[in-house]
């Protein structure tokens, strides 16, 4: 387990499959073509389909509430800056960082960032406020 205490990271490699993005669509209702038709993504800036935001986003609660800091932990905040688009089938890596922990309240931001793997540009980004007793 990584100690509680700032500038502590965490790194987590992952990708998205077109199946999943089809999945997200479904959930949320979120069918904007762009996501989900090739030939509509091809008249698009991006020239091809992209990952919902909100999908890619989901890696944060994914491993701030099972791996880091983990079981225990409650969302107070997120804020998300997408910078640059996702897409189906690359790899990503989320950093996790502790940027400041109130002990007396258990209480921690963590600055949350998505990369892409090859080329290391941060593609989405924020900061997570999460309590947790045990581990804060």
């Amino acid at each position: 387990m990584i100690k509680a205490e700032i500038g502590a990271s965490f790194e987590h490699s992952f990708r998205f499959t077109q199946e999943q993005v089809v999945r997200f669509a479904e959930l949320t209702g979120d069918d904007n073509p762009l996501h989900l038709d090739a030939e509509y993504a091809a008249t698009t800036l991006f020239k091809r389909p992209i990952i919902h935001g909100m999908l890619g986003a989901t890696v944060f609660t994914k491993i701030l509430g099972t791996q880091y800091p983990g079981h225990g932990s409650i969302y107070l905040n997120q804020t998300l800056d997408f910078l640059r688009p996702m897409f189906v089938d690359t790899d990503y890596v989320a950093v996790f960082t502790i940027k400041t922990l109130n002990p007396d309240k258990h209480v921690a931001e963590i600055t949350t960032e998505i990369k892409d793997a090859e080329t290391k540009k941060v593609v989405t980004r924020g900061v997570a406020t999460m309590i947790n007793k045990e581990k804060f």
